[in-house]
């Protein structure tokens, strides 16, 4: 449904039935679970863990206008047209009905912020306490909370309800903005580019920029290990590891690259390859050499080769060593990456072993 700005600077839903309107998928649409607005709730934390001030039944103030720079901000009605129709008109903006006594608006509004901050200006945040401004959530028809309307060219034109994840989040943005990149996206793309060509130290330049202004940023801290191993400095990459907390060191990514550096670290105490290529062909049969070839052969970066040691072992003896083969093999596919095609190739390899 679109809107139409009053004179007084309220909004109007127009009609159904108007015809040369474009319509939208508001907050009404599907999204993950929200809260009704009913009973009055005792009041709590906001969304960014502040504890709101008693109403005491007077009207909120009118915040101070934004600055032109600023990407996120709170407003109320009286500010409404100035911090979202307005602001519409030059730059997307996203405005986020929320309530201190909503579970999920305390998850959905951080994860906003973040990406908000991410986009450097390509779209901005206004956040609306629906308890304050209930004559504001009349007139937008706010039905649960979180509600999330976006504003473009001074209409609202998309939305959603409930807290939606990160993945849903970031393609509702980059819908907004029209595809383009955010320059943390932009960054991240061209380190690891750069990381992919063996350039390591622009790598590592442009992952830390990342890092710098988002510290927690799964893939520049990944992408920063990896340009740590892939400088021969594995040492280093393991003090990065050691000193992740235990949330940051569960993100796939990070986990990816974590798994590249164990292999790494195993390839060092394996052995010659000529050698244990001499047991092997000596003793068939011997599985450690063969094992240890494989680690010996990837920490070479013979990637392929390793894999094909280690299906051939799985293929000699499943069961060896509680499955030391399969499980090795999970582990460079981890660090290898989903979309890498020896990952494909040897799953492929691998899954019609376990099944014949």
């Amino acid at each position: 449904m679109d809107y139409t700005v009053k004179p007084d600077g309220s909004l109007a839903p127009n009609e159904a039935g108007d015809g040369n309107k474009k319509q939208h998928q508001g907050p009404g649409g599907p999204g993950g679970p929200g809260v009704a607005i009913g009973a009055p709730q005792a009041p709590s934390a906001g969304p960014g863990g502040e504890a709101p001030e008693a109403l005491g039944g007077k009207a909120p103030e009118a915040p101070a206008q934004a600055a032109p720079g600023e990407v996120i901000k709170d407003s109320n009605t009286a500010n409404f047209v100035a911090d979202v129709i307005e602001v519409s008109a030059q730059v997307p903006v996203i405005v986020d009905f929320w309530a201190p006594w909503c579970g999920p608006c305390k998850q959905l509004t951080p994860a906003l912020e973040k990406l908000v901050r991410e986009s450097a200006g390509a779209v901005r945040l206004v956040k609306i306490n629906i308890d304050e401004n209930q004559e504001l959530a009349g007139q937008m028809r706010i039905q649960s909370v979180p509600a999330v309307y976006a504003f473009k060219g001074g209409q609202p034109v998309d939305g959603f309800t409930g807290a939606l994840p990160e993945s849903q989040l970031k393609s509702f943005i980059s819908k907004l903005i029209d595809g383009a990149k955010s320059p943390v996206d932009a960054a991240l793309e061209e380190a690891k580019a750069a990381l992919e060509a063996g350039d390591a130290v622009n790598a590592g330049v442009l992952f830390g920029q990342v890092q710098a202004q988002d510290p927690s940023n799964e893939a520049a801290l990944a992408g920063l290990i990896r340009c740590a191993l892939a400088a021969g400095e594995a040492g280093r990459a393991r003090e990065m590891i050691d000193g992740l907390p235990a949330d940051l060191v569960e993100k796939s990514e990070i986990a990816a690259a974590i798994s590249a550096v164990e292999l790494s670290e195993q390839g060092q105490k394996s052995g010659d390859i000529e050698e244990l290529q001499s047991k092997i062909e000596a003793n068939g049969k011997d599985h450690q050499s063969r094992f240890d070839l494989a680690a010996a052969l990837y920490g070479q970066g013979q990637n392929e080769a390793a894999i094909d040691e280690l299906l051939e072992l799985f293929r000699r003896d499943k069961k060896w060593d509680d499955e030391a083969a399969r499980k090795q093999l999970v582990k460079i596919f981890e660090a290898l990456g989903p979309t890498d095609p020896l990952t494909v190739s040897g799953r492929r390899q691998l899954s019609s072993l376990m099944f014949s």
